[in-house]
């Protein structure tokens, strides 16, 4: 499931590439939140692909939850899928947006892949593996080494929203004397969080569960967790919230586990 997962997102972001390339529009969504033609065809691609090989699996998909087409009943297991994450920064001409493919078993996310296509990198997650990749220009996959989490380094790196920077999350990080700070857009966040290249993330204000999923995944699975406010790990399949949309998170802190190595600072969090 997961080699399927990392042949999808690199398909769909090639097929985001392509649309980058020859220009984009974007128009609002309801919740004034923008979309684009490459996040549409992003997303039927991972679906088609999905549905094909595990059809029995329900789908829940950011572009169809926004058209009003989400599963019935999640069961134990489901899919959550946001083609492309960052909108934002894809819009913008910044190359901080990525695609997430998750499996979510039991309220937790079992598998997730995460596709950045303007610099081809992938990380991948399942229980106890954790793996960053990189992609060739033909959208092959080139090489791949194991990650994992980093602890206790003092002073700590600390990523943040590019595009949703809060009060709240100011405040939290004035808490961490000397920490160096770095704003990241998408779910890479996370990713640099589980390739020991960042200490801590913290977000305070709304995400929704595709937005997270997959990234919190590759955390899990090298060493690292996510946790909500009352310390308790972020849960997945959240319905009938009061006062609250479907699939809706709360606040939360991504962080490692527990103890281990130091590692030196790198101040270019973005090579190896």
């Amino acid at each position: 499931m997961l080699a399927l997962f990392e042949k999808l997102a690199l398909a769909a972001g090639r097929r985001i590439v392509e649309i980058r390339d020859a220009g984009v529009t974007a128009e609002l969504k309801p919740d004034s939140s923008p979309v684009t033609e490459a996040d549409r065809a992003a997303e039927r691609v991972i679906l088609e692909g999905l549905r094909r090989s595990f059809p029995d699996i329900p789908c829940v998909a950011e572009e169809e939850c926004a058209g009003g087409r989400a599963p019935g009943d999640l069961g134990d297991v489901f899919f959550l899928v946001d083609p492309l994450d960052g909108t934002r920064e894809f819009v913008g001409g910044n190359d901080d947006f990525t695609v997430n493919i998750a499996l979510i078993r039991n309220g937790a996310p079992e598998l997730g892949v995460v596709f950045a296509p303007a610099t081809r990198k992938m990380f991948s997650g399942r229980t106890g593996s954790a793996e960053e990749t990189a992609v060739g220009p033909d959208f092959t996959i080139v090489s791949r080494h194991a990650i994992a989490v980093r602890c206790d380094y003092h002073p700590p790196l600390i990523v943040a929203s590019r595009s949703h920077r809060t009060a709240e999350t100011n405040a939290y990080i004035s808490r961490f004397k000397d920490a160096e700070i770095v704003s990241v857009g998408s779910s890479l966040k996370f990713c640099l969080l589980a390739s020991g290249k960042a200490d801590l993330y913290p977000r305070f204000g709304r995400t929704m569960e595709w937005d997270t999923a997959a990234g919190d995944a590759v955390l899990r699975a090298a060493g690292g967790m996510t946790f909500t406010l009352d310390g308790n790990p972020l849960a997945y399949g959240k319905r009938n919230q009061a006062g609250d949309a479907d699939f809706a998170n709360p606040s939360f802190i991504a962080r490692c586990l527990g103890a281990g190595a130091k590692t030196p600072m790198r101040r270019n969090v973005f090579t190896n």
